[in-house]
């Protein structure tokens, strides 16, 4: 069966790559076909974000750092080719992908013969792009004969974010799906709250994957080791997460390492904020012996690769996906919003063996999900 993948544009986030390569991979073992559709060459910014940033960068170049680059450079395409420089060759390298249109139109009826849509917050409207969010429930493909799967989609949070117009287009969608299934506990709630669809909750696509595939990875690129044993893969660093960061290294005698740049910070010069290759990320957390983060993803490869860890909830990226994971496992312990609950936590011993039981339960419903769901016509 030809299968298109349906998810956020792949650009410089670890787990938004990691996870459309195991699905990909998971799906291409059963024998299918499968493509990546990537919107990612056609996201650009408003003119009025441009501006704002660019004239941060221009102030900074001029009042504190000469090195400073206010844009791009004109030989480069855009922004994104120069952020994406250490990550691009993963994407180019181990996915079978296309680049389409932000409205779909480059696909044509019998292109496939099934659309799986997930994982990762494909359903956030902010996150997929809002004008378009129906293309997530596969809008441009109305009407067609295809198969329409998703699979562990999530909205990223328990709040609900359609407008009443979105709410009724997008459901109406989603009725036509063959089979529903989300990442969050809550995302269930939610399908059949607004949607009035029936969803099952499934395990997040890096985790039908075992630990062994993504050593594959790096070590196939000949990724040197990591620079400390304390690996920290912070997304929004505050004085807090740096006390709990300082407090974890001298108790256990560890010598902290950053995972990640400052990709997310326009307001910083470029080479600040260029991401270290996948295989980098992924080699970290072999060769740690603690993990700090703030990142759903990073979570999930702790847990894949045994790690002891500690997430700093972050309520403005959504909590929800945190407890579902978690509580999932029985690691609730681990969540903490602040260095007062990090102590206990730190100190905690995790039943590993418990948790890849659980795993391993969770792994044979979700494979099955697929199996059932993606037969051969």
């Amino acid at each position: 069966m030809k299968i298109g993948i349906i998810t956020l544009a792949l650009q410089d986030n670890y787990g938004g790559i990691l996870q459309t390569f195991a699905l990909q991979k998971v799906l291409q073992d059963m024998g299918h076909d499968v493509t990546v559709i990537d919107r990612s060459r056609y996201l650009h910014w408003t003119r009025f974000k441009k501006s704002r940033v660019y004239t941060r960068r221009f102030l900074k170049k001029l009042f504190i750092d000469r090195r400073t680059i206010v844009r791009p450079d004109k030989k480069n395409n855009d922004e994104v080719e120069i952020l994406r420089a250490n990550t691009y060759p993963f994407l180019l390298k181990y996915l079978n992908r296309i680049e389409v249109k932000r409205d779909f139109s480059d696909i044509r009826p019998g292109d496939f013969d099934a659309f799986v849509v997930g994982s990762d917050q494909v359903w956030r409207p902010r996150y997929f792009s809002k004008p378009h969010i129906a293309h997530a429930f596969l809008a441009f493909a109305k009407g067609w004969n295809v198969k329409r799967i998703s699979y562990a989609a999530s909205f990223g949070t328990d709040e609900w974010l359609y407008d009443s117009r979105q709410t009724r287009r997008c459901g109406n969608l989603l009725k036509q799906f063959d089979a529903v299934s989300v990442r969050e506990k809550s995302a269930v709630k939610l399908c059949k709250k607004h949607f009035g669809v029936t969803a099952r909750h499934l395990l997040d696509p890096t985790m039908l994957l075992a630990a062994a595939d993504y050593v594959k990875l790096f070590e196939a690129a000949g990724t040197p080791p990591s620079d400390g044993n304390l690996m920290c893969y912070i997304l929004d660093s505050n004085p807090d997460k740096e006390h709990i960061i300082s407090h974890i290294s001298s108790t256990f005698g560890l010598k902290p390492f950053s995972a990640n740049s400052k990709f997310d910070h326009p307001e910083l010069p470029m080479e600040q904020r260029v991401q270290p290759p996948v295989e980098n990320w992924l080699r970290a957390f072999h060769d740690a012996r603690f993990v700090i983060t703030d990142s759903f993803h990073a979570c999930v490869f702790s847990i894949l690769f045994q790690k002891p860890f500690i997430v700093y909830g972050n309520k403005s990226r959504g909590l929800t996906r945190f407890h579902s994971l978690l509580s999932t496992f029985g690691l609730e312990s681990r969540l903490v919003t602040d260095s007062t609950q990090a102590t206990q936590a730190i100190n905690e011993p995790i039943d590993w063996e418990r948790v890849y039981t659980i795993k391993h339960e969770w792994q044979e419903k979700s494979m099955q999900f697929l199996k059932d769901n993606l037969q051969h016509p």
